[in-house]
């Protein structure tokens, strides 16, 4: 039995010394992508003490491992590359980890719940995007790599280890097929790189069905008052909830927990150096109306500060109709939080809901419009518009609301009937809200239908018929909340309303 033991030790130790070889960190793995234009921190693990040197592009950087056996270096701010370059890090005489064909251009993280994980292709017709075989078939762009991150579990820590394997796959139609990636996550990534040219990583982190609570790190809770407590709520890891949801105790999901889908999906990732996310949810806070924009505060101050990034940006995506009845004040709290945050940008997408579908097969749209805001704020493209429509100011003219609006120096309405169906609503002093008409768009009875869309001048003129003193308007308040209002760069009007 002594013997065992001893021998059970060597074990043990020789297993130590093998685990504690040097290694890189989670992100750097064969085929990936750097952030240009920043520091690049690069860690990674081996033996206590040990000396590691790093080297990559002409650069080379050294720590000591820590006690724990962690070191980190930075790499110098590093201009686009589309040569694939090797990524080493030694810790002496044959112990060398290393990375193969390391591009350097702009890496995004995709997350959310299931409109993001909306895959490009797949089984399900109802699941998947409507051009997706299309885009994967045609599409052969090696110096855009994603790399996918969902297992689909939780984790009441912080891990400093992506549970999945890193993979970094190129895109292509082998790749792109199966196992697919997020529709809108391909989208967005063949965009930026038609448009400025350089190589792009994007990783993919998504759950469908998912709250904004459990993708938000402690430190994001801790920034907004509302939200404190969720920074220090008690987490049930599996096994205790199995027990607890066995006996009763529990009603919700473990998957509704605040901070664990952070702790399990994204925080082995930090302090990786990315551009920035994009990002749809929503469906699940949906019932929180405006409250929802401190959610979203929370989220986004907690990935700024941990990928140690305060110009970190977040390209969302606005929710789209699906049949919920208090869609535009989830909707309202989205535009609340993009008009406050500086590092924000939403994507309207109104016009591609469905009613009877809460995944619009169309990600094509959606990702070219977040596509639009990184292109404009981030790469140069100031010419470009990016934004949908906002209310600049209003006022009232005898039966008429004059709205004026930034983005929109022009608007044309679009139904697909022909119909001249608004989606405003006016109330009089007895508040009840009655449809309303835009008053400078062009009739015309021909044959079936009534208007072709066209809206003189740049400020919208809403009457309702029956209301002489109108005191409060609202758009997308009613059935079927479909944006059929686009400013001159297609790009819808949001929900909002007026006068109270």
């Amino acid at each position: 039995m002594k013997k065992m033991t001893c021998l059970a030790a060597v074990a043990a130790l020789g297993a130590i010394a093998l685990e504690a070889k040097v290694e890189l960190g989670v992100p750097f793995a064969d085929h990936a992508v750097l952030q240009r234009g920043r520091e690049v921190p690069v860690w990674g693990t081996a033996d206590p003490g040990a000396k590691v040197k790093v080297s990559f592009a002409g650069m080379t950087r050294e720590a000591t491992a820590g006690a724990d056996g962690t070191w980190c270096v930075k790499l110098g701010a590093m201009d686009a590359c589309c040569q694939g370059r090797t990524l080493t890090a030694e810790a002496g005489a044959g112990d060398v980890a290393s990375a193969q064909d390391v591009l350097v251009g702009e890496v995004w993280f995709c997350a959310g719940q299931s409109n993001t994980e909306l895959p490009l292709c797949g089984g399900n017709p109802h699941f998947r995007d409507a051009k997706g075989a299309m885009r994967a078939g045609m599409t052969r762009k090696p110096l855009i790599r994603f790399c996918y991150q969902s297992d689909y579990k939780t984790s009441v820590a912080p891990k400093k280890t992506a549970a999945l394997p890193v993979v970094w796959r190129t895109f292509t139609p082998e790749n792109l097929l199966n196992p697919s990636f997020s529709a809108m996550g391909v989208y967005f990534a063949l965009e930026i790189h038609n448009a400025i040219g350089v190589p792009v990583g994007i990783v993919g982190t998504y759950w469908g069905g998912t709250r904004a609570e459990p993708w938000t790190p402690a430190c994001g809770f801790e920034t907004v008052a509302s939200c404190k407590d969720l920074a220090t709520q008690a987490l049930l890891d599996p096994a205790a909830y199995k027990a607890e949801k066995d006996a009763g105790k529990v009603k919700f999901r473990i998957q509704d927990q605040p901070r664990v889908l952070w702790n399990e999906m994204v925080a082995p990732w930090v302090p990786f150096a990315i551009r920035g996310f994009i990002w749809y949810q929503g469906c699940s806070n949906a019932g929180e109306g405006h409250g929802y924009a401190d959610k979203m505060h929370a989220l986004y101050n907690g990935w700024a500060k941990e990928f140690r990034n305060p110009d970190l940006k977040l390209y969302f995506v606005q929710l789209a109709p699906w049949g919920y009845d208090k869609i535009a004040t989830i909707q309202e709290g989205q535009a609340i939080f993009a008009a406050a945050e500086r590092n924000a940008g939403m994507a309207v997408i109104n016009d591609r809901g469905n009613l009877t579908d809460i995944h619009p097969n169309d990600k094509e749209t959606v990702g070219q419009r977040l596509a639009l805001l990184a292109l404009k704020r981030d790469y140069g493209f100031t010419d470009l518009k990016a934004d949908s429509p906002t209310l600049k100011s209003w006022k009232i003219e005898g039966d008429k609301f004059i709205l004026s609006f930034n983005d929109a120096e022009s608007w044309y309405l679009y139904n697909w009937d022909w119909a001249v169906a608004s989606g405003f609503e006016i109330a009089g002093e007895d508040g009840k809200f009655v449809p309303a008409k835009i008053d400078n768009l062009k009739v015309k009875e021909q044959k079936g239908y009534r208007s072709n869309g066209v809206i003189e001048g740049k400020d919208l003129v809403i009457r309702a018929e029956g209301v002489a003193q109108p005191k409060k308007l609202r758009y997308l308040f009613s059935r079927p909340w479909y944006g059929a209002l686009h400013n001159e760069a297609d790009l819808p009007l949001g929900a909002f309303h007026i006068g109270d």
